[in-house]
């Protein structure tokens, strides 16, 4: 008996030895940091989101998992095009990514950017928190990521500096800066705008110049960058289209941490997205929409279109609709069109 006690000691030390070697192993594997690329940083509901998501993270693994940030995709020289494939590759480990800059690599997240699918806030929550949702983030995880949550860019509202803008006949030769996703070009160009697609960095000066008339971006942005010191003097809201973000990790980063640490990244990622879309909303989902009077108060004009002058703009870019459904995918984007009519309003 005495020599069976002996060998069930041996047995359990063994053991034991084992599991500490293997949660040594797995902590000498992780990196000293881990770099988070954002295009915006904190101080905007988007680089407070990958802050809260890294300060969660922290606290959480209890120092595990430390993250830096590196706001205006520094890692990959400021363009923003380039970020999906710098992920996949390695160059990125986390980010928290905009669905416009990403679609050129991933054709399904150009579904967000079918003009006027989403005619409200009920109708974004359809999408990213449902089947559609889901499927999309099927696809990344395919694709070389690990998607965990969904956040917001916002609604892209379109601002000028020569006239109100109410009809497309409005913007008719006007020069507006636009992302580099080639379905915006489509879209200005449909509605009669000469559309340029450049970087914000470029885009600043020339507004400043008058060389570009207008530019179309979440309306928080013109706030923080004062964007009526650019000759921004007349907005629009017209709900054109809206820009999810996603929060994501390089899969190899992924498969190198625990599974407990895993849960842990996931939620962190889950509340943070929570927050950061709260902050993304305020000031615009409540009736008065405090926003826009800040923004008045500049001695822009605000112009918020009634339900006939948006359908104009839907109409004149139907075709753009239509002919990138098929690079969307047309049952993807059914599905959208589904979930979006069953919505609770």
């Amino acid at each position: 008996m005495k020599l069976r006690r002996t060998l069930l000691g041996l047995v359990a030390a063994a053991a034991a030895l084992g599991s500490f070697a293997t949660a040594a192993t797995a902590q000498a594997a992780y990196k000293a940091e881990y770099r988070m690329s954002l295009v915006l940083g904190p101080g905007t509901p988007w680089g407070n989101g990958g802050k809260i998501w890294a300060d969660l993270v922290k606290e959480r693994t209890q120092g595990r998992i430390n993250i830096k940030l590196y706001p205006g995709v520094s890692l990959i020289q400021g363009d923003q095009t380039r970020e999906f494939s710098a992920l996949r590759q390695g160059v990125i480990d986390m980010a928290v990514g905009s669905t416009i800059n990403w679609s050129p690599q991933v054709k399904q997240l150009n579904l967000f950017s079918l003009p006027f699918l989403m005619p409200d806030y009920a109708a974004i929550d359809a999408l990213t928190q449902g089947d559609v949702g889901k499927k999309i983030f099927q696809t990344l995880d395919k694709s070389g990521v690990v998607p965990l949550a969904w956040g917001e860019n916002g609604y892209r509202e379109v601002t000028n500096s020569k006239r109100p803008i109410k009809s497309p006949a409005d913007l008719k030769g006007m020069k507006i800066r636009v992302v580099g996703s080639p379905i915006f070009s489509d879209m200005f160009s449909a509605l009669g705008a000469n559309p340029t697609q450049m970087s914000w960095a470029d885009a600043q000066p020339a507004l400043s110049s008058g060389a570009v008339d207008g530019q179309e971006n979440p309306l928080f942005l013109f706030t923080v960058l004062k964007m009526h010191t650019v000759g921004q003097k007349f907005v629009t809201t017209w709900g054109y289209v809206a820009d999810p973000l996603i929060f994501v990790v390089n899969k190899d980063i992924w498969n190198s941490w625990t599974p407990a640490d895993q849960a842990i990244v996931r939620q962190a990622a889950v509340d943070a997205g929570q927050q950061e879309l709260a902050q993304a909303r305020k000031g615009l989902v409540e009736a008065d929409k405090p926003v826009l009077k800040t923004i008045a108060d500049m001695g822009v004009t605000v112009t918020s279109l009634s339900a006939a002058e948006r359908d104009a703009f839907v109409k004149a870019t139907r075709p753009v609709y239509d002919k990138w459904k098929v690079t969307v995918g047309a049952d993807l984007v059914a599905a959208a069109e589904r979930a979006v009519a069953a919505r609770k309003k």
